[in-house]
């Protein structure tokens, strides 16, 4: 049986993405900050509930080390992220000050890191390892610069920059660590609560749809894709 970690499960994108692998017989690990909403949605989705807030080095010690004891880690999917908006008279606007910038880059990108770094010993030790980065279109250079693409008419100076950051991660990841796949994906405009609006009124699909690509990566075979950028309709570029 396929055991798999999410950061960020207890609500949206990661929630939903809990919800299908374990429909698909995963042993699924909702990571959350907050115990009681962690736990209620482990209990909801029959998954199982660790208190891990990627910002902390010993509460990601701890839940790594929850995970080992109870047996290992073939799948991580690094989806905790935030962003952080500010609603004034005349709209939202992205916070670009120092402190809501570094707390948006520790999540986004430090977080991954640290995360990354704890579960590499037990994905070492799985037949079919495998992590995927939620990224998204914003960070690509690619997406940004192509009018197309929604990415390219929504300005972002720090929450697109963390994400390209979590794209450079996840190519450097895949060359440094061959023996574990590694690969990025962009969900999608989502309706979650990311930037603080709620559900019904934040733009996008439901998370349902957009988990259908993070479950596709997170179920790869052994022969699957490493060091790419995907979503729905196939390879994103960089």
């Amino acid at each position: 049986m396929t055991t798999t970690l999410i950061t960020g499960a207890n609500k949206g994108l990661g929630k939903e993405t809990a919800r299908q692998l374990v429909a698909l017989g995963h042993t699924v690990y909702v990571g959350s900050r907050d115990e009681g909403r962690g736990r209620a949605a482990a209990e909801e989705l029959g998954a199982r509930f660790v208190q891990l807030d990627v910002t902390d080095d010993a509460s990601v010690a701890a839940a790594l080390g929850q995970i080992e004891a109870d047996g290992g880690l073939d799948v991580l999917v690094n989806n905790a992220g935030i962003a952080s908006y500010e609603f004034g008279e005349d709209g939202v606007a992205e916070k670009t000050d120092g402190p809501s910038a570094l707390a948006v880059f520790d999540t986004n990108v430090v977080g991954i890191i640290r995360v990354t770094q704890a579960a590499l010993p037990l994905l070492r030790r799985s037949a079919n390892p495998v992590v995927v980065n939620v990224g998204s279109a914003l960070g690509s250079f690619w997406a940004v610069h192509e009018d197309s693409r929604p990415a390219s008419h929504f300005p972002t100076l720090v929450y697109g920059p963390s994400k390209a950051a979590v794209s450079m991660l996840t190519v450097q990841y895949a060359k440094a660590v061959p023996e574990v796949k590694f690969n990025a994906i962009e969900p999608g405009v989502t309706a979650t609560e990311l930037g603080g609006g709620e559900p019904g009124v934040h733009p996008g699909r439901p998370a349902s749809e957009s988990a259908k690509i993070v479950v596709k990566l997170a179920t790869i075979g052994a022969d699957g894709p490493t060091g790419t950028f995907q979503e729905d309709d196939g390879e994103l570029g960089w």
